[in-house]
């Protein structure tokens, strides 16, 4: 340890290090913090800002007053490569009903994907407005928000704007959206998605993100706009999803001109 290192950071290390090699298994409660000061011969302010760097990183949850390994120690891959593809949408890595490409690759880590939905017809943001090629003065789109879960832990809020010509008094208004879910159903409706654009930012979460979300202040998540286009060039949805950068890996992939 360097000098200047605080000394919250090789305590951090020693629980971390725990938490890898098995002593703390996923979803155990840590030892207090005056327990560990005791054990790390420091005090429970040092063990306390410990704590909350495993929380940013993702290693800790807190509970009430006490701090849990996360159940959730492996990151959740959302691959672009695959993820859009109806047989991923419609069946999880076990063959059985999926209800999206979320609960696939929630699946594939052997846990639970969870969603709380709420639909409404919605007057949209600006630049999602822009985007759809509808009003940002009136009720427009349709708008599908989510908070996602995996084992009850949340790990990302998303929110699908459609037009509301394409989606107002269809199945997209429905909280379950079936098999496939919503890109799945537009196909049914006659507006596959042929095209995907994804745009990703990182920053800090707003207030709200950090209470929803169960993040420190000082987290950092993903911001990823995702524009989906018929083979027609129509914007048929646009999304806005908020992710724990600490909870996912994000992967794609793209063709190279063979003459390049």
């Amino acid at each position: 340890m360097t000098a200047n290192r605080p000394a919250f950071r090789a305590v951090a290390d020693k629980i971390r290090e725990a938490i890898e090699t098995g002593a703390y298994a996923p979803g155990s409660k840590l030892p207090s913090d005056t327990e560990l000061a005791k054990e790390y011969d420091t005090s429970r302010a040092t063990v306390g800002n410990a704590f909350r760097a495993l929380l940013a990183e993702g290693y800790l949850i807190r509970k009430g007053r006490s701090y849990l390994v996360s159940p959730l120690l492996r990151k959740i891959l959302r691959d672009a490569n695959v993820r859009y593809r109806k047989t991923n949408r419609e069946q999880g890595p076990d063959g059985s009903p999926s209800r999206g490409a979320f609960a696939s690759e929630v699946k594939a880590l052997g846990m639970r994907a969870g969603s709380d939905v709420t639909v409404d017809r919605a007057v949209p943001p600006a630049h999602v407005a822009e985007l759809l090629g509808v009003s940002a003065d009136e009720t427009s789109v349709l708008s599908r928000a989510r908070r996602m879960t995996a084992d009850d832990i949340p790990v990302q809020l998303a929110t699908s704007y459609i037009p509301g010509d394409i989606a107002f008094d269809s199945p997209l208004e429905n909280v379950d959206t079936g098999p496939g879910g919503m890109i799945s159903r537009l196909a049914e409706m006659g507006y596959a998605q042929a095209e995907v654009t994804e745009q990703i930012d990182v920053r800090t979460p707003t207030p709200a993100e950090v209470d929803e979300l169960q993040l420190t202040e000082d987290a950092r998540v993903y911001e990823l706009l995702h524009v989906a286009r018929t083979a027609e060039g129509r914007a048929v949805e646009v999304a806005i999803h908020v992710m724990p950068t600490h909870q996912w890996t994000l992967r794609y992939g793209w063709s190279l001109d063979s003459q390049a």
